[in-house]
């Protein structure tokens, strides 16, 4: 599971530079894997660049991170993603926040990748792939079945009927 930020235009509607953006990422430490998916090798950990299309035109650069539950690496890609989109006359964006971003923003940013992180590992159960353990809610095990008051409330209901059927039916074989 990844975060991901965005390189757009600055202005939308206009075409994307994506040679421009390319060319200051081969400036960086830019690898490509033999899957063809390229790396970006930062202090605190790797991050995947890909390509965004829309209608067979590229729109957007990807920068995927990893989600866990260090946010060093998330403050280090907002601070060189923004120099970068700076350098490329382009916009950083964060999907997830629906915002343009600046070097200053990474506060913002991060808790919103804890966020993100921490559901990711309590719904999907990743939470040790995640790294988001101290996240997780507490591990409780196998709780079993817990009933709720609702569940109560129409199993003493299911009851009542059941009781009422079967003594109108007792009543009508009695022939009262």
């Amino acid at each position: 599971m990844r975060y991901e930020l965005l390189l757009q235009t600055m202005t939308p509607g206009t075409p994307y530079e994506v040679a421009r953006v390319d060319a200051l990422l081969a400036e960086r430490r830019v690898s490509a894997r033999p899957d063809g998916v390229r790396v970006w090798h930062l202090r605190g950990g790797d991050v995947e660049v890909g390509v965004l299309r829309e209608g067979g035109n590229v729109v957007a650069t990807e920068l995927r991170v990893p989600l866990s539950d260090r946010p060093d690496l998330m403050r280090e890609v907002v601070g060189e993603a923004a120099a970068l989109a700076t350098a490329a006359g382009a916009r950083l964006v964060d999907p997830q926040l629906g915002q343009a971003l600046s070097a200053n923003d990474d506060g913002v940013v991060v808790e919103q990748y804890m966020r993100t992180a921490r559901y990711a590992g309590e719904v999907t159960g990743l939470a040790e792939a995640l790294g988001a353990s101290s996240y997780s809610t507490m591990d409780t095990g196998s709780r079993g079945f817990q009933p709720s008051g609702r569940f109560f409330l129409i199993a003493i209901g299911v009851f009542i009927v059941l009781y009422l059927v079967v003594d109108s039916l007792l009543a009508r074989l009695n022939g009262e």
